[in-house]
């Protein structure tokens, strides 16, 4: 039975690299999968799923306005999908994520989601919030921060490593600009400014 799957965790956790591995898995027995990730992130370049360990793909691009129902359809009419992945499914929007629905219930197809749960103020993401809500099922994996108590948060920082608390809730970046932390340290971060 076709299922949706939310599998969240801070950065540095080896989302990217799960999807890459399992969509290879999918591809090495014959079945063709379609990976998706956001127009807006393009660290590596734009429909280019990229791990930090070296390990890249490409992949099929959304915005707000792309409707991944339709796509998934027009794609699996042309030759069968046996699973899609998307890869930082924090930035779907909510209409995505019952688009996703949609292709497990409707079409049968299993849908794996990798994304962060909460942006550098500990908020959720309108992505994530959705695939909380809806996915049959949730994972997190896990990394670490350096106390070596698991990771849970991103921190945005500048450029001299101090805390950044404003901002566009979206800003696309590397180890240069974020950094992972667990929950305690993340708020003494956050709430003093300093790194």
């Amino acid at each position: 039975m076709a299922k949706l799957y939310f599998n969240y965790s801070a950065m540095n956790a080896g989302k990217s690299t799960t999807l890459l591995q399992a969509s290879f898995n999918y591809r090495e027995r014959g079945m063709r999968t379609l990976v998706y990730t956001a127009a807006v992130d393009d660290r590596v370049a734009k429909g280019v799923v990229a791990s930090r360990i070296g390990l890249e793909g490409d992949a099929r691009v959304y915005d707000d306005a792309f409707d991944l129902f339709a796509d998934v359809c027009a794609e699996h009419a042309a030759a069968s999908v046996a699973c899609v992945f998307v890869d930082e499914a924090q930035f779907l929007r909510k209409k995505h994520v019952l688009e996703l629905a949609a292709v497990v219930d409707q079409l049968a197809i299993p849908v794996l989601c990798y994304g962060l749960r909460t942006d550098f103020r500990g908020d959720l993401f309108e992505g994530s919030q959705w695939l909380l809500a809806l996915a049959d099922e949730i994972s997190e994996l896990k990394t670490i921060c350096a106390c070596g108590a698991k990771a849970t948060m991103n921190l945005r920082v500048d450029r001299n490593g101090r805390a950044v608390r404003e901002g566009e809730k979206i800003e696309i970046g590397g180890d240069d600009r974020y950094t992972t932390l667990c929950r305690r340290h993340f708020f003494e971060k956050f709430s003093g400014g300093g790194a």
